[in-house]
């Protein structure tokens, strides 16, 4: 039996036998050239600009297209809840996320390798809402896959329902197989990926959505969450990663992919809800900008605090703008209204702090002092 994750064919890095050597006055070069370039299925412009090729579809319009998506985030951070709100909503034929609209019902299949019946009835009866609601017949779900079986279960229910919207493997780590000998990670891993790739490429309209733990490690680019080795994420048409403090009702989705312009979504999450944080995409992704912004000022006020701490006789509001940026009068403004800073003098600031600073050196002014040296 092999272990379910062979990859045979065009893409496959097994060397090929081609059969015994019949090498006659006719095996040219020339000859093998044009029998490799036909092999292959070399094509030119001409061809190219004559095809129509069908629109991208989408299993939610503008989030989740068509292929392998990858979606990675740390343990907890209500993932499978994420998903149960998406594959429901499909199935349903009607929104997902609080806000986007599925044009009609499709089949999904969820294998929910870390969840058993009890908790899976629960999870849908709580994201549907109401008392004992009807959990709509196109959404499927398996909770036990042999880790061999479960590229053989995939095409399975494909072949049975071919119109399927959605496949979700939850999680990825529970079916991964071991390398090979002499196999590296990143092969091991791309390996994988191609495989997983394979199925949705041979399923035109199919999203399959991989979830899958992240590296529990900060990075400024979010596609190296991916935990592993690169090679899950070459292989994937879209990356997603969901991410949110524990305890926080604010989350975000980042998004990057070969069909999906790269962006950051704000969304909020109440234990059992994932919503969209605006009336739609564009403006969900104008709210984590914001967030973000406010996030930076947050920085740039702890950064100027401490700047002004190690300078017990006061700083300028130059010396900030040359150290900070110009914009930093807003930040001074604000500290000072918030009783963090004092202004002995005009332009000059000390930090708020009772052992250093008297009642009668505060200054309830609050003028800027961006024209002052």
């Amino acid at each position: 039996m092999t272990d379910g994750w062979n990859l045979t064919g065009p893409d496959s890095d097994e060397p090929t036998n081609r059969g015994s050597d019949t090498s006659d006055a006719s095996d040219t070069p020339e000859t093998r050239a044009k029998y490799l370039l036909d092999a292959v299925n070399v094509r030119n412009g001409t061809w190219l600009t004559k095809q129509e090729f069908p629109a991208l579809r989408y299993a939610v319009p503008g989030l989740i297209p068509e292929g392998l998506t990858i979606t990675i985030g740390p343990p907890k951070v209500g993932k499978s809840w994420f998903f149960g709100n998406i594959l429901l909503g499909i199935a349903n034929g009607t929104q997902v996320l609080g806000k986007l609209s599925i044009p009609q019902p499709r089949h999904v299949l969820n294998l929910a390798l870390e969840d058993g019946d009890r908790r899976m009835q629960s999870r849908c009866w709580q994201i549907l809402g109401g008392e004992k609601p009807a959990i709509p017949d196109p959404y499927h779900y398996v909770t036990q896959v042999p880790p061999n079986m479960v590229i053989e279960v995939i095409e399975a229910f494909l072949l049975m329902y071919p119109e399927t919207a959605i496949v979700v493997l939850d999680t990825l780590g529970k079916v991964m197989p071991d390398a090979r000998p002499g196999e590296s990670a990143y092969a091991r891993d791309y390996r994988i990926g191609g495989r997983l790739k394979r199925i949705a490429d041979d399923h035109p309209g199919l999203s399959l959505v991989v979830i899958h733990h992240d590296r529990k490690a900060t990075s400024e680019d979010f596609v190296e969450a991916v935990s592993g080795t690169n090679g899950l994420a070459g292989s994937a048409d879209t990356i997603m990663v969901l991410g949110r403090k524990r305890g926080a009702e604010e989350g975000v989705l980042k998004v990057t992919g070969r069909d999906v312009p790269e962006a950051e979504y704000a969304l909020t999450f109440d234990g059992r809800l994932w919503t969209l944080d605006g009336a739609d995409l564009i403006q969900a992704e104008a709210n984590a900008r914001k967030r973000q912004e406010a996030s930076n000022l947050s920085e740039t006020s702890v950064g100027i605090l401490d700047f002004i701490r190690q300078n017990p006789a006061g700083v300028t509001a130059k010396q900030v703008r040359d150290k900070f940026g110009d914009n930093s009068d807003q930040y001074l403004k604000r500290q000072l209204e918030a009783g963090k800073l004092t202004r002995p003098k005009r332009g000059l600031y000390l930090v708020s702090e009772p052992s250093e600073v008297s009642e009668g050196q505060i200054s309830t002014g609050v003028d800027s002092d961006a024209d002052e040296e």
